[in-house]
Parts: structure tokens; C-alpha cells; sequence
């Protein structure tokens, strides 16, 4: 804490508001404040008409959580409910500040994390808003299974998204209930090519949201394409998204689809659980060479 910031703590008479700031994944930054006027600082101004306020934050010495809630009424100026419900803030970052509203130089950094869950009633939001160590309670480490372990495109991968053949941007022809997509074209790729890739829309209200694909057919002369789940926003034709190839994580699809088997992060020839709990055999012959067929 500054010395200036700690000589009006114990000043005794004090003007304290506090300052919260919110930066998307999507890059979007915005700021808020429980102070009756507007306040800049860090290269933001933090508004005072959003009704935000913050419960008390919970802070503990060692790697436990760092955790408070965030409450606020949902308006089209500051946190739509359409942004939330298009998972928009989803894990944004969140910093806190005590401030002192007559001086901002004399401020405190309180709490930096990240939004959990978010819970919408009656017009008004409540954010869960988790610490720094959050993560460490996440599983971390290799799983040693057939299967490869990687996602298509990432650093262990190493396969570029990008390449010709395997991505098409096309315009919305047809969307049903935000999760079937159905085109005339697009027969230039083989059915079930997109099956397990994303769907990403890069235009219209839900830009930048991506879907996980379902399935990949052909209805007569139409392809269709289906999504795990509907978009979280409004698909109208004409939005332009972006079809990637889909990756079943098996060795072979890696080896002949994408070229990348020496980047393929699975093991096919570990031995199963069938094969551990096997019974000796009688008719077998038994030298200790490989059980693999």
C-alpha cells in the first residue's frame, strides 16, 4: 500500500468507494463504481450508473480461494442480459480496487480473478468472483490413454487450422432453432468432415461464439450441420461462420486426415483393461511376445 493511501486510511476521516474493472475474453474492457460520479484511472472510466455493488471479500493466508460475488442490475448501457446469456463474460478477468474517490492516485488493488457462475433474477445479475488460485484446484497432467490427448490446432498438435482444405467461411442459408444449419453448397467435403470441428460465427449478434459439431450429413442435396448445443445468440442468414474440420482424437484419423501422426499425442498400443485381467490361455502359445493384434 502507498504511503499516501495508508496516511488517509489513518486519517480517520475517510472517502472510500470502491472500483471494480471487467475485461472479456473478446478483449471488450469496461469499469464500474459504488461512487455517486465518474471515475478514470489505469486508462478506464469506471461509471457510476450501473447499480454495482460487491459482498464482502473473503481472503486467506496460503493457497485457499480468494472469493466475493458481484451484484448488478442488467441494462443495455453496462451487462446486458444478451451478453451474459452468449456467455460473453464468461471467465472474464476481474480487478477491485479500494479508492479514494477525492484523490484516485490513492488506491489499493483489493482482488484480481475471474467471473465464475453467473445467476440472472428479476433484472439483476449475481457473479461469482473467483481468485488467482483458482486453477490450482484444477486437475493438471497427462492421461495416458489410446486416444490423443491434445486439441486440434493447440501447441501439442501443432496442426495449423489454417490450412487449405480444411476450414470453409459461408454465409447462413438456413438455421433452425439456432442449431441446425443447412446449406446448398458446401459439397465439396466429404460427409462427416466437420463432424467433431467448431462452428464459429464470425458475424451478426453472435460473433465470436463457437459451437462444438455434432453431426455432418447430407439430406438429399443439403448439408447439414448440427451442433452439440444452440448458439447462445441470434443466427440470422446472411451471418457469415467459419466450419473447421473436426479431429475424432484416434490415431488413425490423425495419421490420414491431417498428416500429423508425429505430432499425435495418444498411446494406440497401450494395453487395455481387457487385456490386464486376461486369463492365462491353454491354447495360446506363452513366449512373452506381444499380445497386440
Amino acid at each position: 500500500m502507498s504511503d499516501d493511501m495508508k496516511a488517509h486510511l489513518e486519517s480517520g476521516i475517510t472517502t472510500l468507494c470502491h472500483c471494480w474493472a471487467l475485461k472479456r475474453r473478446d478483449g471488450a474492457e469496461m469499469g464500474f463504481t459504488d461512487h455517486d460520479g465518474l471515475l478514470s484511472f489505469e486508462g478506464l472510466e469506471f461509471r457510476a450508473d450501473t447499480g454495482l455493488s460487491a459482498l464482502a471479500l473473503q481472503q486467506t493466508t496460503g493457497l485457499a480461494v480468494d472469493n466475493t460475488e458481484a451484484i448488478g442490475a442488467l441494462s443495455d448501457a453496462a451487462i446486458r442480459e444478451a451478453d451474459i446469456e452468449a456467455g460473453r463474460f464468461d471467465g472474464a478477468e476481474v480487478r477491485a480496487w479500494l479508492v479514494n474517490w477525492q484523490d484516485v492516485a490513492q488506491r489499493q488493488l483489493m482482488f484480481r480473478g475471474h467471473m465464475g457462475e453467473i445467476r440472472r433474477a428479476g433484472g439483476a445479475f449475481q457473479a461469482e468472483l473467483r481468485g488467482l488460485t483458482d486453477p490450482l484446484n484444477q486437475p493438471e497432467g497427462r492421461v495416458y490413454q489410446k486416444n490423443c490427448g491434445a486439441l486440434l490446432g493447440d501447441e501439442a498438435c501443432g496442426f495449423d487450422l489454417n490450412t487449405p482444405d480444411y476450414f470453409a467461411e459461408v454465409p447462413v442459408e438456413e438455421v433452425v432453432d439456432r442449431q441446425e444449419f443447412r446449406f446448398a453448397g458446401i459439397d465439396e467435403f466429404e460427409e462427416g468432415w466437420f463432424r467433431f470441428g467448431t462452428l464459429r460465427m464470425l458475424s451478426g449478434a453472435g460473433k465470436d461464439l463457437v459451437g462444438l459439431i455434432k453431426h455432418d450429413y447430407f439430406d438429399g442435396e443439403t448439408r447439414v450441420i448440427v451442433p452439440w448445443q444452440p448458439l447462445r445468440a441470434v443466427v440470422a442468414p446472411g451471418d457469415i461462420l467459419r466450419l473447421t474440420a473436426g479431429c475424432d482424437k484416434g490415431a488413425e484419423t490423425c495419421r490420414f486426415k491431417f498428416n500429423n501422426f508425429a505430432n499425435f499425442q495418444g498411446f494406440p498400443d497401450i494395453p487395455g483393461d481387457d487385456w490386464s485381467l486376461t486369463d492365462p490361455s491353454r491354447t495360446n502359445q506363452l513366449d512373452g511376445g506381444s499380445r497386440r493384434t
